[in-house]
């Protein structure tokens, strides 16, 4: 009796097998051999895909931010640009959390993230930004995007109340704050994005020139 057919080992598997691997069990735990364990090959078969660890854990780390949607800049106003990029790109990292140590590492190679940071830096250039701050607003986004994605706030708090108590007494509602986690997280991030936004607005205003008022906003975005 013929045996079954083994699937086809390519890179997409691999990757695919590494994300799955990651989001469960976190970056510390991962590695080659349980990574061929998890596919049913050897080890060394991995190896004619990707020359290294390293490599397989770029790869993930690519397809994490090609999620990313870039295509408002050079389409919207920069901070309309700015404010859904961050959104998505928020949404892409929160959704793989263990991946983002790796990828708060900054770019590298890569090219989905190299395309996301040519997208963003192109577009704050041609919308009137100095190339130096431009840098510096690409950085500080992926300090405060990478920042929020890498945990929840609201979850750091036990379901408890009776640790609270007396001893807290500003803190008498915290137990609660795990039930709301989406609204808490979310609308913590959306509003220390509107406060940057604002910010980078004034700054432009001070330094480059007036803006145009922003048309009324999307509730879809």
């Amino acid at each position: 009796m013929p045996r079954p057919r083994q699937a086809l080992l390519n890179r997409q598997r691999i990757v695919d097998a590494a994300a799955a691997l990651i989001d469960a069990d976190g970056l510390e735990a991962f590695s080659t051999r349980r990574l061929a364990a998890e596919l049913g090959v050897r080890g060394p078969s991995l190896y004619n895909h990707f020359a290294t660890k390293d490599e397989i854990l770029d790869a993930v780390a690519d397809s994490v931010t090609a999620q990313v949607d870039v295509s408002f800049f050079g389409r919207l106003d920069w901070r309309e640009a700015l404010r859904r990029w961050g959104h998505s790109y928020r949404a892409a990292l929160a959704a793989h959390p263990n991946i983002v140590p790796y990828l708060a590492r900054g770019p590298g190679r890569r090219p989905a993230a190299l395309t996301m940071a040519d997208a963003v830096y192109g577009g704050l250039v041609a919308a009137g930004w100095p190339p130096a701050r431009a840098t510096h607003i690409g950085a500080l986004m992926r300090y405060f995007v990478a920042g929020s994605a890498l945990g929840s706030f609201a979850r750091g708090f036990v379901e408890d109340p009776g640790l609270y108590g007396e001893r807290y007494p500003h803190l008498t509602h915290a137990h609660r704050l795990a039930e709301h986690q989406q609204q808490v997280d979310e609308g913590a991030f959306a509003l220390g994005l509107d406060a940057l936004i604002h910010g980078l607005s004034r700054t432009y205003e001070e330094h480059i020139g007036p803006l145009p008022p922003l048309p009324p906003a999307d509730p879809g975005h």
